[in-house]
């Protein structure tokens, strides 16, 4: 009978742990050093018991979906910004505009 830690890892597999091993690196648990090296370990690991053995050290994460920001969150960012440059663009050229018709340009 096969244990669980015999059985081949995948890749969604080996995105997960890269996952918890970049959160424990911005966490400040794991060094630039240590995460290259256990990254290239997580790439070449076959088993789910070798993907396990890289992290058996770390603090496990009941939640770690929770720790990563919602896709909403980004797209608000993004209006925010969006909405920042055409106030800006109509700032500019609310200014320019006098500018140029008072060179004699036609505007």
């Amino acid at each position: 009978m096969t244990q669980a830690t015999d059985v081949r890892a995948a890749d969604s597999d080996r995105e997960r742990v890269l996952a918890e091993l970049q959160r424990h690196t911005s966490a400040g648990r794991l060094s630039r050093d240590e995460f290259s090296e256990r990254a290239a370990a997580v790439y070449g690991a076959r088993t789910m018991g070798e993907l396990a053995a890289l992290t058996a050290d770390l603090p496990h994460d009941p939640n770690p979906a929770a720790a990563l920001p919602t896709p909403r969150a980004g797209r608000t960012l993004l209006v925010v910004v969006a909405m920042a440059l055409a106030l800006l663009g109509l700032a500019v050229v609310s200014h320019v505009g006098p500018i140029i018709s008072g060179l004699g340009c036609g505007w």
